[in-house]
């Protein structure tokens, strides 16, 4: 198997498909795991319940639209051309690495599942993980329109 430092543009676009697919298939496999472990949606409050279905739901429509957004990107090279020009932007590689970079998008990551997760499971842990993940959002972007404006 070639690196991704050799792979061509078309290669990494259809990795990038496959990967989402399979994030698509964890997260079907997640919804039906908590259902099956007793993930009890009547205890949940108001809020807990809506910001769950946002993120998990809103979740699902993201990784729906990056493959339909893949795809075209295979069917026209002017596309992957202009596609290729933002993701070398120097001034959007400047902004993501100053408000946390990689680090931060997995921390995100990692506190929409957690609060998805506790939201099912116990009001407490919900509010403690709903509250550093909009804390986490609001750091991350105070710190990209702080360097955004420099």
């Amino acid at each position: 198997m070639r690196s991704f430092k050799v792979m061509g543009r078309t290669e990494i676009i259809r990795w990038r498909i496959r990967g989402l697919w399979a994030v698509l298939a964890l997260m079907l496999v997640y919804m039906v795991v908590v259902g099956e472990t007793g993930g009890d949606s009547r205890v949940m409050t108001p809020l807990a319940r809506s910001v769950s279905s946002v993120i998990f739901f809103g979740g699902m429509g993201y990784v729906i639209w990056r493959i339909v957004h893949n795809k075209r990107l295979l069917k026209s090279r002017e596309l992957m051309r202009e596609q290729l020009r933002r993701e070398r932007d120097e001034l959007t590689l400047y902004l993501h690495d100053k408000s946390g970079g990689t680090v931060m998008d997995v921390m995100l990551l990692a506190l929409l599942f957690a609060t998805t997760t506790a939201g099912l499971f116990s009001n407490e842990a919900f509010y403690a993980t709903f509250a550093l993940l909009v804390f986490a959002l609001a750091l991350k972007g105070g710190t990209y329109l702080y360097w955004r404006g420099r």
